[in-house]
């Protein structure tokens, strides 16, 4: 069992054991490696080191990692992809990747490697133990699509189905008509991203600094890799219209049968049609209808809307990696003196 390095500007060279790897892993939509190595050109430093692990002539583990100080390492984590870099081949354990060779095949001294935003479905979560400490990070939702949409539509809570007739209606008696587009050609993505980009710039995210720009990096990122994904028939944009309007938009990559819905945005002069609602239950009625996707995932904090659609919910997770006992015990002591010597901010709070 043996861990090699390469240097980021190789990802060209190892996408066919990354896409392997990711086969084996769950097929994660936005882990494939058009994705990756679109985040790679825009988001790295040309510093990170891509981890391989062999065991018998197979690789087992992959991992893209970043230097964050003199003694620690994290995975590529850049806030477009859902997940860390991470993946392991179907069934194995975080043990199994042999973390004591990774630290030993890092340049320098590594102490700690953080795993983050890891997924119980690919990778389960370890029990605490003293070289590895875990932490939630957020309860994220998904929709199992299976048998017929009449059926799923019929288990949702009568609040929902209520509300979207309400709201056809209201789109209707203020004279407007709706339809959902489909965008899967390669040759368009550049215009959807745009589009979505116009709505939101338009919205809360701007004042906020963190709406899509294709002026941006990041409005780059989505617009390449889109295309990228598109390419691979991996890609759809939907949009959905008032009329001529784009009042709402959905941008996802799927793999096999899992779709990934990575942004959603609107145009808030039409908040009061809730246009993301019509057009969710839409493309969930394509879905259903052509038996293609058996499960969309949202990869996104649990909101109560989420719990609308589906009653599906699991919970993602942070690993720290600790090179040895030691080391796990001076953190946890650390950390357990910074939040003894903390300010009560409950307790402050009332003395004022």
């Amino acid at each position: 069992m043996t861990w090699r390095l390469h240097p980021a500007t190789a990802f060209a060279s190892l996408v066919q054991e990354w896409d392997a790897l990711n086969e084996t892993a769950g097929g994660i939509p936005f882990l494939a490696s058009p994705v990756v190595q679109t985040a790679l050109t825009h988001f790295g430093t040309g510093n990170e080191q891509i981890a391989i692990r062999e065991d018998g002539g197979k690789v087992t583990c992959a991992a893209i990692l970043q230097r964050t100080g003199v003694a620690a390492w994290q995975l590529f984590q850049p806030s477009q992809l859902p997940l860390g870099s991470f993946l392991q081949r179907t069934g194995a354990s975080l043990a199994d990747a042999s973390p004591a060779q990774l630290f030993r095949s890092l340049p320098g001294w590594p102490l700690t490697i953080g795993l983050t935003q890891l997924d119980p479905n690919m990778v389960p979560r370890p029990d605490d133990g003293p070289t590895v400490t875990t932490l939630d990070y957020i309860t994220t939702a998904w929709v199992e699509v299976s048998g017929e949409f009449e059926s799923y539509w019929a288990n949702r809570g009568k609040n929902l189905r209520d509300n979207v007739k309400k709201l056809g209606r209201k789109v209707t008696s203020e004279g407007m008509t709706a339809r959902l587009e489909e965008i899967t050609d390669p040759a368009a993505m550049r215009s959807a991203v745009e589009d979505y980009a116009k709505l939101e710039t338009a919205g809360w995210k701007s004042s906020l600094g963190t709406a899509v720009s294709t002026a941006t990096a990041q409005g780059r990122f989505y617009v390449d890799m889109m295309e990228r994904m598109a390419d691979l028939q991996r890609a759809r944009a939907y949009r959905y219209w008032f009329d001529d309007t784009v009042v709402t938009m959905d941008l996802c990559v799927q793999h096999g049968d899992v779709m990934v819905v990575l942004k959603t945005s609107y145009d808030e002069r039409f908040g009061k049609f809730s246009p993301a609602t019509l057009m969710r239950e839409e493309i969930f009625r394509q879905i259903f209808a052509e038996r293609k996707i058996r499960r969309v995932e949202f990869y996104g904090p649990m909101m109560d809307w989420h719990t609308r659609w589906t009653e599906h919910r699991r919970t993602l997770y942070h690993a720290n990696v600790f090179r040895g006992t030691c080391i796990a015990r001076l953190v946890k002591l650390t950390r357990a003196a910074l939040q003894r010597f903390a300010p009560d901010t409950e307790d402050a709070a009332k003395r004022q």
